[in-house]
């Protein structure tokens, strides 16, 4: 059997090393409970960092507005492509916003769209009227120079639609423009054309678009190539046509929407948690010993990370996302297990501390990295083809699964490394092994 020392590996672990890394947690929990707010030099201001107390949650849990929007000063009803459109420039907003929670519908037979999502975690008069300013202006199309300025925008596109190149057969998105916006194109492709440069299509100032400039197009009729497949040139082309749309949206009513969950929820599920987290810390300890005391920081830190990555950047927490967090959890769980259990393995073969250290963490290391990995794979598909509610679920996922490989693995072995060097924390019996003979 290879022996690995422990003592010799790329991870140093000296003394101090446990209590630099237990202190990073604990600044961490406190950071978590109480936030902190930044001074900005030279700017009279501050940088805030929320707390836990200031997520923003979803519908169900803490409730939120409901929107009715619809044309303003539109002659007739609009057509269910272009309350399709409108619909999603309204959810690209909302991504953008990390408004993750929503619903959204359109009735084609009044022409209106209804908005529903979560209260701002710092609201409490609950103004509908007020919370709508969230939303701000519907999102404006622009096709840019390379250096960002603008070129043309949504309202001097005729029409987008996806289609298909005769030639090779790959999907592609038809573009028409209106006189003033024609001009304006053959000016700005005539000249990128001898640079070979690009023009990039913003909504807002998310990039959705960076097609090549391969000749100067004068009449008014693009084609945008290499988009890659049919989904994606009808969703390019539907967000182009969104940028374009012939009215604007009006918010008509606004009312406030109740928890479906009640208003004891919260309380209901942070308790559970918390209870829950506390049997597992209790359980690690007991069971592991000194490894199971190493996982007891292990697991805060990485709860506690998973809260300051939501509620910093004010990510919506929907019911989804809590579910993101609890099977993150559950494979940090099984991160600091699988470590003990090999560790334990080695000890009991009679491998002395510092090699069954080693040899732990090396067996360990290739079942716990194979693991985060899949699921982290998972989590960034679900991020890119997913929205809303599922882009929550995929955002925690992928947050629990980086800070499990962070604090499981690489502060883990820190941790037990610091602590192997105290003499009284030598002992194979703290760390698993069934009987501590004489001669060891």
């Amino acid at each position: 059997m290879a022996k690995r020392n422990f003592s010799k590996s790329k991870v140093k672990a000296r003394p101090i090393t446990f209590f630099i890394v237990a202190a990073i947690i604990l600044l961490s929990t406190l950071l978590s409970i109480f936030g902190l707010n930044i001074p900005i030099p030279g700017e009279n201001g501050y940088l805030e960092l929320n707390g836990a107390d200031k997520i923003r949650f979803g519908i169900d849990i803490r409730g939120g507005v409901e929107a009715v929007f619809a044309a303003k000063n539109y002659d007739g009803i609009p057509s269910e492509v272009d309350l399709a459109s409108a619909r999603s420039v309204i959810e690209l907003r909302m991504d953008n916003l990390n408004i993750l929670d929503r619903e959204i519908t359109t009735e084609s037979s009044n022409g209106r769209i209804i908005v529903r999502y979560p209260w701002k975690s710092d609201e409490t008069d609950f103004n509908p009227e007020a919370a709508l300013k969230e939303l701000g202006e519907m999102a404006k199309l622009t096709f840019r120079y390379p250096d960002g300025t603008e070129v043309i925008d949504g309202t001097n596109v005729a029409s987008a639609t996806a289609a298909f190149d005769q030639t090779t057969g790959d999907p592609i998105v038809l573009l028409e423009l209106d006189p003033e916006g024609t001009t304006a194109f053959a000016t700005a492709t005539g000249e990128l054309v001898a640079t070979n440069g690009q023009i990039s299509i913003y909504m807002d100032e998310t990039l959705i678009s960076a097609p090549r400039v391969n000749s100067k197009i004068s009449d008014g009729s693009a084609m945008i190539t290499n988009i890659g497949t049919q989904e994606e040139a009808l969703d390019l082309a539907q967000k182009i046509s969104a940028g374009a749309l012939p009215f604007a949206l009006e918010a008509i009513s606004s009312s406030s929407i109740s928890p479906r969950l009640g208003a004891d929820a919260l309380r209901v599920m942070t308790m559970a948690g918390m209870t829950a987290l506390a049997l597992i810390m209790l359980f690690m300890l007991i069971y592991y010993r000194l490894p199971g005391f190493v996982a007891v920081f292990s697991l805060l830190g990485q709860m506690v990370g998973i809260l300051l990555a939501i509620s910093i950047p004010q990510q919506t927490l929907t019911l989804q996302g809590i579910a993101g967090i609890i099977l993150s959890i559950g494979m940090g769980v099984d991160a600091n297990i699988i470590i003990a259990e090999r560790i334990k393995e080695e000890l009991n073969t009679g491998c002395s501390l510092m090699t069954a250290l080693g040899n732990g963490f090396h067996k360990a290391l290739s079942a716990v990295v194979d693991g985060n990995v899949t699921v982290a794979i998972a989590a960034i598909v679900l991020m890119i083809f997913g929205s809303g509610a599922m882009l929550s679920f995929g955002y925690s996922l992928l947050v629990g699964v980086i800070l499990n490989g962070l604090t499981g693995v690489v502060f883990n072995r820190m941790m037990i490394g610091s602590l192997s060097r105290f003499t009284t924390l030598q002992n194979p019996w703290l760390y698993g092994r069934k009987q501590v003979k004489a001669n060891d």
